[in-house]
């Protein structure tokens, strides 16, 4: 929708009228051709690059999620470098799996939800409530998830009424879980939860658990073609976030390249024993 600059230079009044604080809502009864489940779709077989794999884990203190870059499409790699983690808000952050260009799309248009809420109502989101409203816009991509061109997200943040770092993971349909210690999402989620399932326990401190989810997609890139491992040739890690009661933070590709070069290197030395990893 634009803005009506001819002669006034005013805004057209449904953005002056008071209503919902959810900006999804005055898109839907505004401009409902924005939102992207509801554009049209090209006849025949669609084929676009999907992004995989996600893994998240929590510690006293915390929460982590992290991605592998890589984006295929078929039996190709489509990209190398993709970024599939970013910050929802200030504590929060999404990972996606699924058709790349839908789930950067939606990614955008939650932050642009959380954001909106918080400037009409002068207040955030609980947590919970995040969860929910993405929840709200995966369940509205049913259309084209049912045409092959699913976006599956992993949501996590640090809850300050809880005070804990936790992690909710979605279907198709928007059904929305939560996860308690750690979870995997995407083609290589299987053999990232085997791994974390026998790494993880409850009193991980931020550096183990930020080994934990490097050591999982190691482990995912390991069976899963889809998944890309760390490319020390191109200088290419993975993207690791850490979310606490001070906020989202993202490792330097410095401290990313460092952890996955020693994961690497303990792989080399004892190739059938992780367990060394993260210890």
């Amino acid at each position: 929708m634009e803005a009506n600059t001819r002669s006034t230079g005013r805004l057209p009044a449904a953005f002056l009228t008071p209503g919902s604080s959810s900006f999804i809502d005055f898109l839907a009864d505004h401009s409902p051709e924005l939102l992207p489940g509801n554009r049209r779709l090209p006849e025949g077989i669609v084929e676009a690059p999907h992004g995989t794999t996600i893994v998240a884990a929590t510690f006293p203190g915390g929460v982590v999620l992290a991605g592998d870059r890589r984006a295929t499409m078929g039996n190709m790699i489509a990209q190398r470098d993709i970024e599939k983690v970013f910050p929802a808000d200030e504590y929060s952050a999404v990972g996606i799996a699924g058709t790349a260009g839908l789930a950067v799309e939606m990614v955008k248009l939650f932050q642009l939800e959380l954001e909106h809420f918080e400037k009409v109502e002068g207040a955030t989101l609980s947590l919970e409530g995040k969860a929910n409203r993405l929840s709200t816009m995966i369940r509205s991509n049913l259309g084209m998830a049912m045409q092959g061109l699913a976006v599956v997200p992993l949501f996590a943040g640090w809850d300050e009424g809880k005070e804990k770092g936790r992690i909710f993971s979605y279907d198709v349909t928007g059904g929305r879980s939560e996860e308690h210690g750690y979870a995997a999402t995407g083609s290589g989620s299987i053999f990232a939860r085997g791994s974390m399932k026998k790494l993880y326990r409850g009193d991980l401190t931020e550096q183990q658990a930020t080994t934990l989810v490097v050591q999982a997609l190691y482990d995912a890139a390991d069976d899963d073609s889809a998944t890309g491992g760390p490319d020390l040739a191109r200088r290419i890690f993975p993207i690791v976030t850490v979310i606490t009661d001070e906020g989202f933070r993202r490792l330097t590709e410095e401290e990313s390249s460092e952890l996955a070069r020693s994961i690497t290197e303990r792989r080399l030395e004892q190739p059938d024993g992780p367990r060394a990893a993260l210890l």
